[in-house]
């Protein structure tokens, strides 16, 4: 095969031996060429604009900034830019988060290796690739309604185990108005107790902490 229509790939992943792994795997595609690795989204970004390979290969938890960060800024100077998620985060609110960025494939790590090679071959072709799995999480929340940025900011305080005198000191509003967000995410998060409603947006990707 002519080197050149060979598939060009960057590998974003702050875990050296995830990033040797990766290299194994491509090594042995004919179509397909590592050809730049980063540990960290701004060096990431550095190597994008320097290469600007074919495929990015970027996990959405590096040690300097989130994999979404990474992208708006690729983006922001390369809009065309074709980025495959490989993460460990598998919650909805994640999937739905970097495919709206402009992500176009989403894959868990501890998929298999073939699942991989056929993202990237997809990805690289100008498709979107989402498996079966990933579109499942999604398909299980898609009619949910949405937290607001305010119910956002009082969860994110109920996970600090704020009570809500001290939320709304934080967020300068009443504590009736901090009871009132309090219910609509229960009910939104179709949970019981505050506890529940923490341990769910965890598991959803709808908080990180």
């Amino acid at each position: 095969m002519n080197p050149s229509a060979r598939i060009r790939v960057l590998c974003v992943d702050d875990h050296p031996i995830v990033r040797d792994g990766l290299a194994g795997i491509f090594l042995l595609q004919p179509d397909m060429e590592l050809v730049g690795e980063a540990g960290s989204g701004q060096d990431a970004i550095e190597l994008y604009q320097k290469l600007q390979p074919d495929v990015v290969l970027l996990d959405l938890r590096l040690r300097d900034m989130t994999g979404y960060e990474v992208m708006q800024q690729i983006f922001s100077t390369f809009p065309g830019a074709k980025v495959l998620v490989l993460t460990s985060l598998e919650g909805d609110a994640d999937i739905e988060r970097a495919l709206a960025l402009g992500a176009r494939g989403y894959v868990v790590k501890g998929t298999g290796r073939d699942e991989l090679v056929r993202a990237v071959r997809a990805v690289s072709a100008g498709k979107k690739h989402v498996p079966v799995d990933v579109a499942q999480r999604l398909a299980e929340h898609f009619a949910s309604e949405k937290l607001s940025s305010r119910e956002l900011e009082v969860l994110t305080l109920m996970a600090h185990g704020k009570r809500n005198k001290e939320i709304g000191a934080e967020l300068s509003i009443a504590e009736d108005t901090v009871k009132m967000h309090v219910k609509n995410i229960l009910g939104k998060l179709a949970v019981n107790d505050r506890t529940e409603a923490v341990t769910i947006a965890l598991r959803r990707g709808i908080l990180h902490l």
